[in-house]
């Protein structure tokens, strides 16, 4: 029996693959518990949630196709046998393509950040900047952060405390110490999932030059820092709850855990990079759980909180 030919993809499937999708979890939750903690202050604006939570997603899409196009321009996929994207590379979509679709989600995002900044104040534009910034510096210009070793920096600073602090400040149009806070134990899940991403991609990296935090500590070392930083999260949280920051409901993100302990030992006890592939992807969706639990968590307090007082 001849074998059955898998048809080629379409070219909304290709774009949709190049946005990385199973990365955006790294904007629903940050803005998710930013609508927690606006709703516990009696804050909540659900249009600026929604136009926040649009330019978000357009700006994490930006990113990932600038990461894709740099990549590509500078040989790091080269030797890559497993990963996301890979869209040049296997030459589903052109360099022009990819380099014109970053521009124009770079600018829709901006454009909303702009219509809310009128909305708001001048803290979002200070916010913003530096979250564009970081969508362009990532992989782009004269130091790219992911290529010296700043890329799990540069995520858990923009898609933890900065994030969840300027979705709240539109609502709020004041700045306040709890979203930072939370942003915390968000932005070790999310550097997580970049960091296993690293640890798989050690080899190749390494060959073009592209000093990645995981190559810099060494593939050991790496894997020691993939478990700091998911443990790390779920400590983050439980000290967020004993001073009060956040509600004890929270801890209801325990229900993660036995995954997070499979994939530490998944990650520290393996080389092969289609396994430590899975773990990329299955961490992301940890990062997704973990974010919808605390979310959830919070909500029940609320609730609770709502029926006691009424």
């Amino acid at each position: 029996m001849a074998p059955v030919e898998t048809p080629p993809p379409s070219k909304w499937q290709i774009w949709y693959r190049a946005a990385r999708p199973r990365t955006l979890t790294a904007t629903y939750v940050p803005l998710a518990l930013a609508g927690v903690i606006a709703l516990d202050q009696s804050v909540f604006d659900l249009p600026k949630f929604i136009l926040s939570l649009i330019a978000a997603v357009l700006l994490q899409v930006s990113a990932n196709l600038i990461n894709e196009y740099y990549d590509f321009r500078r040989g790091a996929e080269d030797q890559k046998q497993a990963g996301q994207g890979m869209i040049l590379k296997n030459a589903l979509l052109s360099p022009r393509e990819i380099l014109t679709s970053a521009v124009i989600t770079v600018v829709a995002g901006a454009a909303i950040g702009l219509f809310l900044l009128f909305h708001s104040g001048i803290w979002l534009l200070l916010i913003g900047l530096g979250g564009v910034l970081v969508v362009i510096t990532y992989t782009a210009g004269p130091y790219p952060l992911a290529y010296h070793g700043l890329g799990e920096a540069a995520v858990f600073v923009f898609m933890g405390p900065l994030m969840i602090l300027g979705a709240y400040y539109v609502m709020a149009v004041r700045l306040d110490w709890t979203p930072v806070l939370v942003g915390f134990p968000v932005g070790l899940m999310v550097a997580a999932i970049l960091h296993a991403n690293n640890v798989r991609d050690i080899e190749s990296d390494a060959a073009v030059n592209k000093r990645t935090l995981a190559v810099v500590l060494g593939p050991r070392a790496a894997r020691i820092e993939y478990a700091v930083l998911v443990s790390g999260a779920y400590a983050a949280v439980a000290l967020l709850i004993l001073v009060g920051v956040m509600p004890a409901t929270a801890a209801v993100v325990l229900v993660t855990f036995p995954e997070a302990l499979r994939l530490i030992r998944l990650v520290t006890e393996n080389t092969d990079p289609q396994l430590l592939h899975q773990a990329q992807g299955r961490t992301a969706r940890l990062h997704g759980a973990f974010g919808l639990w605390l979310a959830l968590g919070w909500l029940a307090w609320l609730l609770i909180d709502s029926l006691i007082a009424g």
